[in-house]
């Protein structure tokens, strides 16, 4: 390797005075570097000075109320990355239990960091959820009671608006214990029941909800207090008092049902998770507008397998795929079948497929599989429903087949071609006129067109029907 290398070994070799020039002059006009610097030199000095600049760093991030754009929040992000950072690896060995505070601290800064930024990419939560894993590995070291853990739990809980505090009481579970659990599920129990203050009543008023302050709270407290004693029931292994956060037309709520299915299971509870999981599918494929949840239908395959109903399993796949074309669950169905069966079947469902009504989740079937030799069929077959304006599917479908099936590759083209001419939609024009090309390169692969009208006389008829559209001709 070069001696030039920009590498440690490199860099060492410079010497401490060169690196302690060079360090000053990349600091230059940088806060964030310039914090960094500080607490690298706190570090030298002992996990009490790094703790106190800690402590000064938060302060000054609780009172910061300026809006970050997104490079200023990029920059805030690997800052906050760092700080965190530095409390496991430089106060965390010498000092678990003041970096287990720091960390809380950390979290505790959630709200004031999420007020100032627009956090659509999941950057910001993403440093809180680190710092609760965090928090999760010096959990045992803790010198608080189980008793005073639960209390800031609850107040940690109760004032996370922005979920910062989610998966707490997991993470925390072994510091808590028996008697932490137990306490817990007391003091939330008695603050979700408990009349509201002066104080959350004039809090609630400033953000003038329709409901009367007292019930706003109330049903705030609630929610907070379901979720709180959820945990607790799952630290404890208590599936009833899981269960008993919803009403009984709840747990037939396909987001609810497959959680609660899945911890009876796990009690060997199987006939109950499989009733449950039952009443959800039938509440589902009554409702109006129909979605099928995934999570619902493998925890009840699960409870089919459990009790053994293997034919009943084989039919609810099978009639998962043949409704919505679902390669999951054809999948899974082959899988129960005996060797050559599954070969026959897979035909069978690909037959189905080819006439399914929804042409769109054929091909993705097709293509994912993958099976491009039938997705070709398809596409030659029923070229007239190819919807154009699909263009994500579509591109991905044209060069999957390009290779091996270049004719249907340009019907596919095509379909998108006449979309986006016959919409004048010019933002698409470039992306059109690439098609094209690849059209006319494709034309040479293509011994015979069948039924499909040729390059030559395709091309000819866009330039009679859209000659006068300059944007798109000039691309080509």
């Amino acid at each position: 390797m070069s001696n030039k290398t920009l590498n440690k070994a490199n860099l060492e070799k410079l010497g401490a005075d060169k690196l302690a020039r060079l360090v000053m002059e990349l600091v230059q006009g940088s806060a964030a570097l310039q914090r960094r610097a500080r607490l690298e030199l706190s570090a030298a000095q002992g996990p009490k000075d790094v703790a106190a600049d800690l402590r000064k760093r938060f302060a000054s991030l609780r009172r910061a109320s300026s809006y970050l754009d997104a490079r200023k929040q990029r920059a805030l992000v690997k800052d906050m990355d760092s700080l965190l950072g530095m409390i496991t690896t430089t106060i965390a060995p010498h000092d678990p239990a003041e970096a287990f505070e720091l960390t809380w601290s950390f979290v505790q800064l959630a709200p004031r960091v999420h007020e100032r930024t627009d956090d659509s990419n999941g950057a910001v939560g993403d440093v809180f959820r680190r710092a609760v894993r965090v928090i999760a590995d010096l959990s045992a070291k803790v010198t608080l009671t189980p008793e005073m853990l639960a209390e800031r739990i609850l107040d940690a809980v109760a004032d996370a608006g922005y979920g910062e505090f989610d998966g707490i009481i997991p993470a925390t579970v072994d510091a808590l214990g028996p008697a932490g659990l137990e306490h817990l599920k007391r003091i939330t129990t008695d603050w979700a029941n408990a009349a509201p203050t002066p104080a959350e009543i004039a809090a609630c008023q400033r953000y003038g909800l329709p409901l009367s302050p007292a019930n706003a709270i109330a049903r705030a407290k609630q929610s907070t207090a379901s979720s709180i004693l959820a945990d607790v029931a799952d630290a404890q292994g208590d599936v009833d008092a899981y269960m008993a956060r919803y009403s009984p037309e709840q747990l037939t709520y396909a987001t609810i049902a497959p959680d609660v299915a899945r911890r009876l299971l796990s009690a060997g509870r199987v006939t109950q998770a499989h009733e449950i999981a039952q009443r959800a599918l039938a509440r589902e494929a009554g409702a109006k507008f129909h979605r099928t949840s995934v999570d619902l239908d493998e925890v009840y395959e699960e409870c089919l397998a459990a009790l053994g109903k293997r034919d009943a399993l084989k039919a609810h796949l099978w009639a998962r795929f043949e409704k919505h074309l679902n390669a999951r669950a054809l999948r899974k169905y082959l899988r129960l079948l005996p060797d050559f069966d599954d070969l026959e079947a897979e035909e069978r469902a690909f037959d189905i497929a080819t006439h399914h009504t929804d042409l769109r989740g054929a091909l993705h079937l097709f293509l994912d599989w993958p099976a491009p030799d039938r997705a070709a069929r398809l596409v030659l077959a029923r070229a007239a429903e190819l919807d154009g304006n699909d263009y994500m599917l579509l591109t991905k479908a044209a060069e999957a087949l390009s290779d091996r099936h270049p004719l249907a590759a340009t019907v596919i083209r095509r379909a998108m071609i006449d979309d986006t001419l016959k919409g004048a939609k010019s933002t698409r024009y470039r992306h059109a006129a690439r098609h094209l090309v690849e059209c006319h390169l494709a034309d040479l692969s293509i011994i015979d067109y069948g039924a499909v009208q040729s390059h030559a006389a395709y091309e000819a008829a866009l330039r009679q029907t859209h000659g006068r559209k300059q944007g798109f001709w000039s691309h080509v």
